[in-house]
């Protein structure tokens, strides 16, 4: 099972790969983000659909919008991103 990073609570927000082998890449980006929605907020799709509070993830490169819907929601963050790993990697298996 792949090692998921240790995040704080207090972080609201990640960036992070989808596949851990580019990391290391120079020109490599982070293709995921990790976001908390707290219990006091409300957030809604544009259909009027509510989220549940809790840690999500959507792919999407630094400085450019969500290319899937929100995933989640997740108790943890570190849960959150095993998702998101694991369907990457069902994603890519079924192009092949």
């Amino acid at each position: 099972m792949d090692s998921v990073p240790s995040i704080s609570t207090r972080e609201k927000m990640m960036q992070e790969y989808s596949r851990k082998d580019r990391e290391g890449e120079l020109f490599s980006l982070p293709d995921l983000e990790v976001f908390h929605i707290p219990d006091d907020r409300q957030f809604a799709t544009q259909e009027g659909d509510e989220f549940e509070s809790g840690w999500y993830w959507w792919r999407c490169l630094p400085g450019c919008l969500p290319d899937s819907e929100p995933m989640g929601p997740f108790e943890i963050p570190q849960e959150a991103l095993r998702n998101a790993r694991k369907d990457v990697e069902c994603s890519e298996e079924s192009s092949q």
